[in-house]
């Protein structure tokens, strides 16, 4: 995750709350499947700390994903957001939320984010 990246994860989980685990592995990398990262992972209620993803556990946890790009939403960051819902179900939480965190929006994809059940935010990159 890029430096701006991890300022727009930071940015929400400062509004949010909760404890952050930063670029969560939800897929190990083997010869047949890529190494696949989510983020961010926030345990809502948890207490409000960043935590290693080998101490964390999530299973009967609410969560939230969150997937940024340091641009405008696009295509990319939404299918991020999407698909690790997806693979946190490996871990068991009990409800997950999507999140998509971008600098800039986009008129055409923000609807259809929302028809999918994904929250976007944008907030701009402080240099």
């Amino acid at each position: 995750m890029s430096k701006h990246e991890t300022q727009l994860v930071e940015r929400f989980w400062k509004e949010t709350g909760g404890t952050l685990i930063e670029e969560f592995l939800a897929v190990r990398g083997t010869r047949d499947q890529g190494r696949r990262l989510i983020d961010g992972v926030i345990i809502k209620g948890g207490p409000r700390r960043k935590m290693k993803a080998s101490d964390a556990k999530i299973a009967g946890r609410r969560i939230v994903v969150v997937q940024a790009k340091a641009s405008r939403l696009g295509m990319s960051v939404l299918g991020q957001a999407l698909f690790s819902k997806e693979l946190i179900k490996d871990f068991s939480p009990r409800s997950v939320e999507m999140v998509a965190v971008c600098t800039k929006g986009d008129a055409r994809l923000e609807p259809l984010a929302k028809e999918y059940g994904i929250i976007v935010r944008k907030y701009p990159v402080k240099s």
